[in-house]
């Protein structure tokens, strides 16, 4: 069975205190938190994940899963982790090189936080295989990032499934995350691909029950 991480994305202010808590009672694995900052992707969501996750950090003991899609990472990371995230996942693409990559994931770790390494979909999975063994997740992006609603490149089943073949020959202990246009139809083949994590907002905040659509995911 496999955990599921909603996506707040879409959550409207006016809502956001009914939604919580619909997702608190639901029992989803994870808030999902995807912080954005206008410059590496092309929306801004900054100050909204920090004004949301504040206060879901007051009103519930679920873990919040920080996705950085941003240029400055460490400052995010400075910003988020008062919130005692279980999960910040950085974008392999926002470093200038590998010895940034290093220090962001030792920064984390500094940070009593578990460390997750994101990749957008033209990033070939081979290039973050030596970062494995020091991460604690792999976020694979199934759509481009920076908006919610967007249909699976269905391509990167094919690209999870590498990952998984590659963990598994070289004994990795790492969970596999994938986001973006998850819903009960693209559901089954990301998860026989080999992912752990899915990741899905749209499809669990548009339907009547979220429960309902959190269980289905986990078990389809």
């Amino acid at each position: 069975m496999v955990e599921v991480s909603t996506s707040i994305l879409s959550i409207k202010e006016e809502n956001a205190t009914e939604d919580f808590l619909k997702l608190e009672t639901s029992k989803t694995d994870y808030f999902h938190i995807d912080v954005m900052d206008g410059k590496f992707v092309e929306k801004n969501t900054y100050e909204k994940m920090l004004q949301y996750t504040s206060y879901i950090k007051r009103i519930s003991n679920l873990p919040l899963d920080i996705h950085l899609m941003v240029e400055d990472i460490k400052t995010a990371i400075d910003d988020f982790i008062s919130v005692e995230p279980n999960i910040i996942t950085f974008h392999y693409e926002a470093c200038k090189n590998k010895e940034e990559v290093y220090d962001i994931i030792n920064y984390i770790k500094e940070n009593n936080c578990r460390v997750g390494i994101s990749v957008k979909p033209n990033t070939e999975i081979e290039e973050i295989y030596e970062f494995l063994p020091y991460v604690h997740i792999c976020l694979v992006m199934t759509v481009e990032p920076g908006k919610g609603g967007q249909t699976l490149l269905t391509e990167m089943i094919h690209k999870i499934e590498k990952l998984k073949k590659y963990i598994t020959e070289n004994n990795i202990e790492i969970e596999i995350e994938a986001d973006g246009g998850i819903n009960l139809k693209t559901a089954p083949e990301i998860k026989k691909a080999g992912t752990n994590i899915l990741v899905s907002g749209t499809a669990i905040l548009k339907a009547q029950n979220y429960k309902e659509i959190i269980d289905e995911l986990r078990v389809i």
